[in-house]
């Protein structure tokens, strides 16, 4: 498997345009009728490169091959520009049949008319199989407009020995998890033993993806509050500046006063030397040379529990069949197919994340029962409730650039109460410009 150094969930955010609906440059928009005519071709949208986009290429070969009815061909688009490509394809009504996308992305591009539901395109049997976190970032206006290959999700990594030497109980799971005044706690007297800065939160992942979000989020969802009032996705107001996020995000920014956080990390080597002995990570991280570092030392655990709770990031990559479909059960007979537990093991191999069904997922070393990164499978079986997915609004990309300057100003001192307010004010006046992101009939 290849070692994954950057994260799966957390490609460069581009922000869709999204100053009015784009519905009138959508395509036939063909619902699945159950039946395929005559032979088909489609094209596919992909980003990945190197080992991923290898064992993708071989499952749409073995998909060719074992039919006559559909052809498969993958346009290969880079990751860094990917949104751009997407968005002048549909404004030139030339989007593929079959559409890879980063999970901020989905609920803008269906809100924007460019993807068909999956409700009556997938076997009953498939999306029962499918991890509750996948539905969960699918779904934009109680349909589910896209499924994934596989999953993510956030942990604490931690040399045990290190805990042992300052007397910190190691938790067992999810509910046992550290509270975030004990965890704060734990890093001070880290510090009193000698570990400069015992927490790497991989602050040099940057703010211009969604790190800040994906990682951070969870803090204020364990506080109680949100980035967003799920309720109608229509005001941050109260949710994301009120007390609970503040009282979370001043906690936080404490560990930078404090300094107990590495914010001159360059790379992994904080951890990976045992100068940070805790890390504030991704699941990619245990086969991105933190096994191979620590060894049995490794201890993998729940992110602290601000009140309501330990929560996490979770989300990656997804497929949806687009409105340029004429056959849309011919796309939905790849999907079917990428979903089978076979195919699914075949690109986890690749990418060592979580498998998307329970299926493959229990069938994986890694995420399988009583497997190292078992924490991960937990979280994901119960999201909503501790896997947290992203706002299921177009808002989202607004959502989480904001966020993420407020993760940086924090960081750096500012006032917290004040961080939050401006991200409301950013969030709430794109939802105003865009008229309360109104769902397309």
């Amino acid at each position: 498997m290849r070692k994954l150094m950057l994260p799966l969930a957390l490609a460069a955010l581009a922000v869709p345009t999204a100053a009015c609906s784009g519905s009138d440059t959508a395509g036939s928009g063909a619902a699945c009728d159950g039946t395929i005519d005559g032979t088909q071709e489609l094209t596919a949208f992909y980003h990945a490169g190197g080992e991923e986009k290898r064992a993708f290429q071989s499952l749409v070969e073995q998909f060719n091959d074992s039919q006559a009815e559909v052809t498969v061909t993958v346009e290969s688009v880079p990751e860094g520009t990917y949104n751009d490509s997407v968005q002048a394809a549909a404004a030139s009504g030339e989007l593929p049949e079959l559409l890879d996308f980063d999970g901020p992305n989905l609920y803008n591009y269906a809100w924007n008319g460019n993807l068909i539901p999956l409700d009556d395109c997938l076997a009953d049997s498939t999306t029962a199989d499918l991890l509750p976190s996948i539905v969960e970032q699918g779904t934009y206006a109680d349909h589910l407009y896209g499924v994934g290959a596989f999953d993510s999700g956030t942990v604490l990594y931690a040399y045990r020995t290190a805990l042992e030497e300052v007397g910190a109980r190691i938790p067992e799971g999810i509910d046992d998890a550290w509270t975030a005044e004990e965890f704060t706690r734990i890093l001070a007297d880290l510090k009193a033993a000698g570990y400069e800065r015992p927490l790497d939160a991989h602050m040099w992942y940057g703010r211009q993806g969604e790190w800040f979000s994906y990682a951070f989020g969870p803090i204020v969802q364990s506080a109680g509050g949100d980035l967003i009032d799920r309720d109608g996705f229509q005001s941050a107001d109260g949710v994301l500046n009120g007390p609970e996020a503040v009282g979370a995000m001043e906690t936080f920014q404490s560990w930078f006063t404090d300094g107990y956080v590495d914010t001159e990390a360059q790379d992994d080597s904080p951890f990976l030397e045992k100068r940070s002995p805790i890390s504030w990570n991704g699941m990619w991280a245990y086969q991105g040379g933190y096994h191979e570092a620590a060894g049995d030392d490794l201890v993998v655990l729940p992110l602290p529990d601000f009140g309501e709770g330990s929560k996490a990031g979770m989300g990656s990559w997804q497929f949806g069949i687009t409105t340029q479909a004429e056959e849309p059960d011919a796309a939905a007979a790849f999907l079917e197919f990428l979903l089978r537990e076979d195919s699914l093991l075949t690109l986890y191999e690749a990418v060592g994340a979580p498998p998307s069904t329970q299926t493959a997922l229990a069938a994986s070393e890694l995420y399988a029962e009583d497997g190292p990164m078992t924490l991960v499978t937990e979280s994901l079986a119960r999201a909503p409730e501790v896997a947290v997915p992203r706002p299921q609004t177009p808002a989202y990309p607004a959502i989480t650039q904001a966020f993420s300057q407020a993760i940086d100003d924090i960081a750096q001192g500012r006032d917290v109460q004040q961080a939050l307010d401006a991200a409301v004010e950013r969030i709430d006046r794109d939802i105003q410009d865009n008229d309360g992101y109104p769902i397309q009939e």
